[in-house]
């Protein structure tokens, strides 16, 4: 089956959006929808299809699909996300992962938000956040052990989600801004600082050939060419006012 990327459209109501450390401004809609439309190209370019699912006024959240699933080789965890305005997103993206994966699903007391969980190689990463608890951390881990993964807690500091602070390039190369989230709590995985003017920079998306990066930070993404990646910018300035970065805006199914 070819690699598939689920997305959602951008609501007319984002700029009504969940905000945790930002300050709201003016969200610009239709720039917005341009620069997604161009973050899906980006995927499509890569060989990925690109399905999107439709979205609602009453889900001003909703393009930033990340948050709503976990997907492992072997199934796909729905999420119980942090801010309940989000719940109703739900249905949609579990039907649309059913035709990929199994499923499961984090249940209260529990809340995990896809933007906390890392996934490097059989191991995944979950940031404890004000989106993200402990409970829904034991939930996951007893969803995922039986699979050969483990899962270990992080602690996240002055950034919304764990992957503000951190993301994946490889299994052997970790993307960290060292200021919001310690470097050695990756089991010793090699690890490549942002360039310290950038301190968003750290959210990359990676995809089977190329990472995906935010075009706002060139300086970052130097350093990851340096490294030998294939870097392709996309500019997500609009989503960026929503909280939101590259890996937020997809849910990636290597099939």
């Amino acid at each position: 089956m070819p690699k598939v990327a689920l997305t959602r459209e951008v609501s007319a109501s984002i700029a009504n959006c969940e905000l945790t450390h930002l300050s709201r401004v003016e969200i610009d809609v239709v720039v917005a929808r341009a620069q997604h439309a161009a973050y899906e190209r980006a995927l499509a370019d890569a060989g990925y299809r690109v399905e999107r699912l439709p979205s609602s006024d009453d889900m001003p959240d909703s393009v930033f699909v990340e948050d709503i699933a976990i997907v492992a080789d072997e199934l796909a965890v729905i999420t119980n996300p942090g801010a309940a305005s989000r719940r109703a997103e739900i249905p949609l993206v579990a039907d649309a992962l059913g035709r990929y994966r199994p499923l499961a699903a984090i249940e209260n007391p529990g809340t995990v938000d896809g933007g906390d969980v890392l996934r490097v190689g059989s191991k995944f990463f979950v940031g404890v956040s004000t989106r993200t608890n402990r409970d829904g951390i034991d939930q996951l881990r007893r969803l995922l052990a039986p699979r050969g993964y483990t899962v270990e807690a992080v602690v996240v500091a002055n950034c919304l989600h764990l992957k503000s602070a951190v993301t994946a390039a490889s299994d052997e190369l970790l993307v960290v801004n060292p200021e919001w989230v310690p470097a050695d709590a990756f089991d010793g995985t090699e690890t490549i600082a942002v360039d310290p003017r950038e301190p968003m920079a750290a959210n990359v998306l990676r995809l089977a050939d190329r990472l995906i990066v935010a075009s706002a930070y060139p300086r970052t993404a130097e350093r990851l060419a340096a490294h030998g990646f294939q870097v392709v910018a996309v500019d997500a300035s609009e989503l960026a006012k929503a909280e939101g970065a590259v890996t937020c805006c997809s849910l990636i199914l290597e099939t």
